[in-house]
């Protein structure tokens, strides 16, 4: 269910960055800092229990930065 929520958010901010990427800025930094905090409380678990938290949601935050800036990208390549 988290994964989904995670390719959902990709999605989104790709398409909200290709077709406005100046607006994008704001929904990307929200989506980061709520996984950044997601991040900083899992990897107070005690053990590896913490680092496999910890890791995940600072991979996601990673791939949901990528697609945004990959929206941009693209949309500077395209004609239009």
């Amino acid at each position: 269910m988290i994964i989904a929520g995670i390719v959902a958010a990709c999605v989104v901010l790709f398409i909200l960055a290709l077709l406005a990427p100046r607006l994008s800025i704001w929904p990307q930094k929200g989506v980061s800092r709520t996984l950044g905090a997601g991040a900083r409380t899992g990897s107070k678990a005690p053990g590896v229990v913490g680092k496999a938290l910890g890791k995940s949601f600072s991979s996601s935050r990673k791939a949901t930065n990528k697609s945004a800036d990959a929206g941009r990208k693209t949309r500077g390549k395209l004609p239009v």
